[in-house]
């Protein structure tokens, strides 16, 4: 038997800008209504629309569609524009508690909610600048 992969982009199998759009969405209304992610959400300005807008900007281009942050920012460089903040494995799983929960209302194919979510895992692990 052979595994059959879905090659299309993350961007593609999302459904495009707006569902990503709404991902973001509710992505930071979690962010700002559990109290669980408080340490997180404190590292944010009081007004969330431009951390919005510019995680919207940087996962269509991380998914593979539109480069809208490179080409408004340049290279995103996520652990340098990171490290004024103390990243560790608790503010690592605030910020995927607030991602599973968006994907979970967003992203109706499991399989790809799954995989959105190990992909990025490794993107919010990657951005630990303390030691544990």
């Amino acid at each position: 038997m052979q595994i059959q992969s879905d090659s299309r982009t993350y961007y593609v199998r999302i459904g495009g800008e707006e569902p990503l759009r709404r991902l973001v969405q509710h992505f930071y209304h979690f962010m700002d209504e559990l109290p669980e992610t408080g340490t997180i959400r404190r590292m944010h300005a009081h007004d969330l629309k431009s951390a919005e807008n510019k995680l919207f900007m940087f996962l269509s281009g991380w998914m593979g569609g539109p480069s809208l942050y490179i080409e408004k920012f340049g290279h995103p460089r996520l652990r340098m524009r990171h490290m004024p903040f103390s990243i560790g494995e608790s503010e690592r799983d605030q910020w995927m508690l607030c991602m599973r929960r968006a994907l979970d209302e967003v992203v109706t194919d499991k399989s790809l909610s799954d995989e959105l979510y190990a992909a990025l895992y490794g993107v919010a692990d990657f951005m630990r600048n303390q030691a544990e």
